[in-house]
Formats: C-alpha cells, sequence, structure tokens
C-alpha cells in the first residue's frame, strides 16, 4: 500500500467524526449561552440539562435524517469525550474535598450497588420471568454506571446483543428522569440533607456518570462535586463486581466452556489521580480555570450526545417487564438508596 493510500484513509478516519462532534458542538453552545441566563439557570436549567434536553428533541426528530454522517462523532462524543470531561473534572477537585465523603460514601456506594443487583436479580427472573442475562445487564446498569456497565458486563456474561439494547434503554431512560427529579427533590429534602450529603446521595444512586454531573449540576457546585467524586468511587467498583460476576458465570457455566474478558474502568482511577494532583497546586491557576472550562464543554458535548442518541423508539424495543423492572429498581435507588444513605450518615 502507498504512503498516498495511508495518508488518504487517515484523513478519511479523522473527516468522518467531523460532522458528529459539530453537531453536538453546536448543542453545546447554544446550551452555554442560555444556561447563562439567570431565569433559565434559576429555574434548574444548567447548560448540562439543556444540552441533553436540546439533544434529545433533535434526536428524536431531525437527527434520523442527519445519522448516517453524524453518528461516528456523536459516539465519539458520547463515549471519548465523557471520558475525557471526567478526567479533566479533577481539576475541580482536590483530595481534601474527596477524603471528606470518606467512609461513609464509599460504604453507602457498596450498600447501594449489592442491594441494587441482588433485587435486579430475583425481581428479573422470580417476578417478571426474565432471563438471567438480562437480569445481570439491567442489574448493572442501575446499580453501577448506567450503559457503561451495561457494555462492561455484557463481555463478561456473552449477552446476546438484543438483550444489551435492552438493557442500555431501559438505564438511560430512567437515568434521564433522574437528572430532572432530584434537583426537584432536594428542596423537599433540606431538612434530611445538607448539598454535600445530596451530592452522596446523587452520586449513589443515579445511572449514568454523565446523568450525575447534570443532577449535581442542577442543585449546587457543592452538589455536583460530591456527586461526581461519590460516583466515581462507584464507577471504581465495577472492576470487583466484574471479577465476582465472572467467577459466578464460572460456576454457573457448562466445564470447558471460554469466559468472557473483564473492562476496567480507566478513565474513573486517572480522575482520582488527577484530583491528587491538583491537590498540590503546580499548575498556575489561569491554567486550571482553562482547564476547567474546557471539562464543562466537553461534559456539554457528551450530554448533547447522549440526548442524541436517547430515542422514544427505545421505549417500544425495550418491552414491558424489562421496563417495569427497571422502574423498579429506579423507585429503589431513589427510596432505599435514600435510606441507606440516612443511616449510614447518621451511624458515622
Amino acid at each position: 500500500m502507498s504512503t498516498l493510500t495511508i495518508s488518504q484513509r487517515k484523513k478519511h478516519g479523522l473527516t468522518h467524526f467531523i460532522p458528529g462532534l459539530l453537531l453536538t458542538g453546536v448543542i453545546t453552545g447554544f446550551a452555554l449561552w442560555a444556561g447563562s441566563f439567570p431565569r433559565i439557570s434559576g429555574a434548574g436549567l444548567s447548560a448540562l440539562t439543556l444540552a441533553i434536553l436540546v439533544g434529545m428533541v433533535i434526536g428524536n426528530t431531525l437527527y434520523p435524517s442527519l445519522s448516517r454522517p453524524c453518528d461516528g462523532g456523536v459516539l465519539f462524543a458520547k463515549q471519548h469525550l465523557l471520558r475525557l470531561g471526567i478526567i479533566l473534572y479533577g481539576f475541580r477537585l482536590t483530595f481534601t474535598q474527596i477524603a471528606d465523603v470518606g467512609a461513609s460514601g464509599i460504604i453507602i456506594d457498596i450498600l447501594t450497588l449489592s442491594s441494587t443487583f441482588f433485587i435486579a436479580c430475583w425481581l428479573g427472573q422470580r417476578v417478571f420471568g426474565l432471563d438471567k442475562h438480562t437480569s445481570w445487564l439491567i442489574g448493572a446498569g442501575s446499580s453501577i454506571c448506567g450503559a457503561a456497565a451495561v457494555l462492561a458486563t455484557e463481555p463478561v456474561v456473552k449477552a446476546e446483543a438484543s438483550k444489551v439494547t435492552v438493557a442500555v434503554a431501559t438505564v438511560v431512560i430512567f437515568g434521564t428522569l433522574a437528572i430532572f427529579i432530584y434537583p426537584m427533590l432536594y428542596p423537599l429534602l433540606q431538612h434530611v440533607f445538607n448539598e454535600s450529603t445530596f451530592g452522596i446521595y446523587i452520586g449513589s444512586t443515579v445511572h449514568e456518570v454523565a446523568q450525575v454531573v447534570a443532577a449535581g449540576h442542577g442543585v449546587s457546585p457543592v452538589t455536583e462535586n460530591a456527586a461526581v467524586i461519590t460516583k466515581m468511587i462507584r464507577v471504581m467498583l465495577l472492576a470487583p463486581f466484574l471479577l465476582l460476576l465472572a467467577s459466578r458465570v464460572k460456576q454457573l457455566a457448562p466445564s470447558g466452556e471460554a469466559h468472557g474478558k473483564i473492562t476496567i474502568p480507566w478513565f474513573a482511577i486517572i480522575f482520582i489521580l488527577v484530583a491528587m494532583f491538583n491537590s498540590f497546586h503546580l499548575l498556575p491557576v489561569v491554567v486550571v480555570k482553562s482547564l476547567v472550562t474546557l471539562d464543562t464543554i466537553l461534559l456539554a458535548m457528551a450530554m448533547a450526545a447522549l440526548g442524541l442518541t436517547t430515542h422514544v423508539s427505545a421505549l417500544k424495543k425495550a418491552g414491558v417487564r424489562p421496563l417495569l423492572m427497571a422502574l423498579v429498581l429506579f423507585g429503589w435507588l431513589i427510596v432505599g438508596g435514600g435510606l441507606i444513605n440516612v443511616a449510614v450518615h447518621h451511624l458515622l
């Protein structure tokens, strides 16, 4: 193959992402502009929330006709820009703030994760009559980190593509609802939670990382920081969870059958390392502010991409029983997760 051909292939690969990134960029620009108005931000509509709302509107109207050229860039924003945004989010935090979440945040995450997943296994197979793969996938998505957990669990359990689609649809639907429900809950629960502990509540119970950022952002910066830290601890629990699940799959699998690989969420670990680095204040303040601004843009683009790929048709594809199961788990995360938070904060 000639050098020219290789160069052309690289150019084609880059241009493949441009339309989708431009679309998410335009939505982000609009969301940042609209979110700067006090009347809009005062209504709890942050730039990140606006980005996903506008993305959902376009995703269910104009985007189907634009999906062919835009899918590559939109998926890149949804996956890679989100992870980069979370890594850069570490520049908003210090190790002191992470330590403030402390043992209580870790205990809450473990209790919420384990209880949600076990309830999913029991509900899915005993109550809703779902197969174990669908139950495991929805349980993983609800208890850990949404679609990312579903996709990480799939190679471990070797689930069919259709079951993965159903699981992703359910956690995206209810995780998106959480973005709007939690900010509305805070005024009602101020006698139970302060801004920081409410952030821990959000981080330990909302599905997706991006949804946690948006829900926390809709309350306050303090809430957002606590929510993201708690969520990233929860995301890092994905690795031991997958190891335990792989062990269980091996027990249930026929003798001699091959087993899938395990995905480790490295971006969550890098996030913690960046926050630790930021704790030493080695970079000039102006550089840190620039990185924080870049981070906001990246997260908003990821939100826009998430909205663009959240389709009403996902409700039909998911079917009634998986949706009902995910709804029950969503209720458990709000009520049961809240009780776990209150109990742990009270005891520690």
